[in-house]
């Protein structure tokens, strides 16, 4: 349904507007990208949770490889990302925010403690 940025800016406007709860479930390397949906969300009265993964280059291209060919996202893409990753920061106006490592299948979930 989000193909587009048009589209996605509509849905997170009217999730504001009508104030809805909603999760952004994308990678958002640098704080300015961050911030396109932490300001409004926090000007519209929402609190605001982030959950940093673990993120490293080898085992991202590792779970890459295991996706079907179509979905795969080109290597270029991954290291690209990684290279411009900012750390978050809670002065960026998360209420909550949240260190995550993948272990298996599942997740180890602990609070951030501003340092990776």
């Amino acid at each position: 349904m989000l193909r587009t940025r048009h589209r996605e800016e509509a849905l997170l406007q009217t999730c504001l507007a009508t104030r809805q709860s909603f999760v952004i479930d994308k990678t958002n390397p640098t704080r300015e990208e961050r911030g396109r949906y932490i300001g409004p969300a926090r000007a519209a009265g929402f609190r605001v949770i982030g959950y940093y993964f673990e993120s490293r280059v080898s085992d991202a291209l590792t779970r890459n490889a295991q996706r079907s060919p179509d979905a795969q996202v080109p290597e270029k893409g991954i290291r690209g990302t990684s290279a411009r990753l900012e750390a978050p920061e809670r002065s960026e106006g998360f209420d909550e925010l949240y260190y995550v490592r993948i272990i298996g299948s599942g997740f180890d979930i602990q609070e951030w403690r501003d340092e990776i």
